[in-house]
């Protein structure tokens, strides 16, 4: 790593980029992609960009970048993609750089970015590199989220076809037909080696969840620790009013909603019951989410 890219610097000049993008995103977001790509050069930075073609494609290309001479690798599509390219650089030493294109951009929410062309390109070029922090579930890395049960249900079951259509409303279509029809099965959780119950589990690792929303006010990339979002009640109406309150923020004031801080937390329950992270189906029960000892580099805005 050359010392004008130290984490916090934004100094930075002339990064070699290794800018992985996903052909599916669809023509409009090609375009974006390539306007991103050409003012990243013309700021004097050189860019090799690889495509994937076929899921799991972006981990093979970010883990294949180390020893290749690039000093950040952008993920550029949605919060599965980034997630991708997270396992990927595991071991590597690479920093990470974000180009929000997919259906929910969770990571670039958090971390304030712009969707313009031009403040993505700035902060290609010379966004200062932060450690944060990600968590691990059953050994898979995430950075924002990691959960099981209603939340992990709907994301196994929303469509890709209403997800292209619908965008970010399909999951909340989804999830409106699933408040009729899922188990609400019991979880048993331990967080820290203390034992909880609870329906749905979510590990928050930043603040954000499904957009823009806040699940976990006291989240943060860069602590050690999780948020960890304990939500018992079971029906379509515990659903509805869960969801209307994540909209303002507001899920913790709920009577039957716990948010406890936690570096290790394992659930079991139903075997083979999804647990999802970043937005995909990663693992099935029993897992454990803990936090990865190995930070990652992030670029942020300037």
């Amino acid at each position: 790593m050359k010392k004008s890219e130290s984490a916090g610097d934004s100094s930075a000049s002339r990064r070699h980029i290794l800018a992985i993008f996903n052909p599916a995103a669809g023509r409009n977001r090609r375009r974006r992609f390539d306007e991103i790509v050409n003012l990243v050069k013309k700021a004097g930075c050189a860019v090799t960009v690889r495509e994937t073609a076929a899921p799991g494609h972006a981990e093979t290309i970010a883990r294949e970048a180390k020893g290749a001479g690039f000093d950040l690798v952008a993920a550029a599509g949605g919060d599965g993609t980034i997630n991708e390219v997270v396992n990927g650089l595991a071991g590597t030493g690479l920093a990470l750089g974000i180009v929000p294109l997919g259906t929910a951009n969770v990571v670039a929410d958090e971390i304030g970015l712009s969707k313009g062309a031009h403040e993505i390109a700035r902060v290609l070029v010379s966004g200062p590199l932060r450690p944060i922090r990600v968590g691990r579930a059953n050994g898979r890395r995430f950075v924002m989220m990691a959960g099981v049960g209603f939340d992990a249900n709907v994301i196994g079951r929303v469509s890709p076809v209403l997800k292209k259509i619908l965008g970010p409303l399909a999951y909340v279509w989804t999830a409106a037909l699933q408040g009729f029809r899922d188990p609400f099965a019991h979880c048993a959780v331990t967080v820290d080696g203390e034992g909880y119950g609870s329906v749905s589990v979510v590990a928050c690792n930043g603040r954000r969840y499904g957009g823009p929303f806040v699940a976990a006010p006291r989240a943060n990339l860069a602590d050690d620790s999780f948020q960890v979002v304990l939500m018992k009640g079971r029906g379509w109406f515990s659903v509805a009013r869960y969801g209307l309150s994540l909209i303002f923020g507001k899920v913790g004031l709920w009577s039957d909603v716990e948010i406890l801080p936690g570096r290790d937390v394992v659930v079991s329950g139903a075997t083979g019951q999804a647990v999802q992270a970043d937005g995909e189906i990663v693992a099935a029960l029993p897992v454990r989410i803990e936090i990865d000892p190995e930070p990652v580099r992030l670029a942020f805005p300037l």
